[in-house]
């Protein structure tokens, strides 16, 4: 007679069974979690891997992982084909080096295509001096004959305010009046306690120096600039630089 315990013994399936099921199911059933779980791993490696190769400027995983037909545009808006890209990696000159890490990876798998939108934490070395930068990066994956490779690929950097610069508070005077950009649009500049602010319509921000005449806003892309007459070197215009163009301000008190 069978005991209680060999009965179920008999109905419990064997570990080896299971681990076999599972993975009879990542083969049979791409669509499932588990083939997305692993595309997205090999993607993200890959994607690893061309970073990893940009210090020593080897082009072979930028050969391999991009396709013959991508589109690539960088964090300056620049558009590459195959041929440019791979061309524009090269080796590192000497004194310099680094690193570029993947962070936050998201990813979305459909079918064939696959999106990989991740942040870029690179650390460059240029003799000794430290620099850092942040991007944000998205790469469309496409499956044909049944290789992987990169169809399309945008990048931006992350804006980071500058170093705050050295200036004269004794000076931040020269700068306070009424600045006017057309009947009834103006803005006012006054010094309080060492420090330079900006108003418009209710809204007081405080301008941080980058240099001696030029100032910046923090977590606000662009520069306040100051211009003096050039005889009598008094302030006579506030310049709101965005993007390399300007929008002047004429000093009305």
């Amino acid at each position: 007679m069978r005991s209680l315990l060999t009965s179920r013994l008999l109905v419990i399936p064997r570990l080896t069974d299971i681990v076999g099921f599972v993975s009879l199911l990542a083969i049979v059933l791409p669509g499932s979690i588990f083939a997305e779980e692993s595309i997205v791993e090999k993607l993200t490696r890959q994607t690893q891997e061309l970073y990893d190769s940009l210090i020593p400027g080897n082009q072979g995983p930028w050969k391999k992982y991009y396709a013959d037909d991508c589109i690539f545009a960088d964090e300056k808006g620049r558009l590459f084909n195959k041929t440019q890209l791979v061309n524009d990696v090269t080796p590192m000159p000497a004194g310099y080096g680094g690193s570029i890490k993947l962070e936050k990876v998201q990813s979305r798998v459909v079918g064939q295509t696959a999106i990989l939108s991740y942040e870029i934490n690179e650390s460059e070395t240029i003799f000794g001096q430290e620099l850092h930068a942040r991007y944000h990066t998205t790469d469309t994956w496409l499956r044909r004959h049944d290789t992987w490779q990169i169809i399309a690929s945008q990048s931006h950097r992350y804006y980071e305010d500058p170093a705050i610069g050295d200036a004269d508070p004794k000076k931040f005077t020269d700068f306070a009046g009424t600045y006017e950009l057309a009947p009834g649009q103006v803005r006012t500049v006054s010094a309080e306690d060492g420090k330079l602010f900006v108003e418009r319509k209710g809204k007081k921000e405080e301008l941080l120096p980058e240099a001696a005449d030029i100032f910046f806003r923090k977590g606000v892309e662009g520069r306040i600039l100051f211009r003096r007459d050039k005889q009598s070197g008094a302030v006579v215009t506030l310049v709101d630089r965005r993007n390399n163009e300007d929008v002047l301000w004429k000093k009305h008190s």
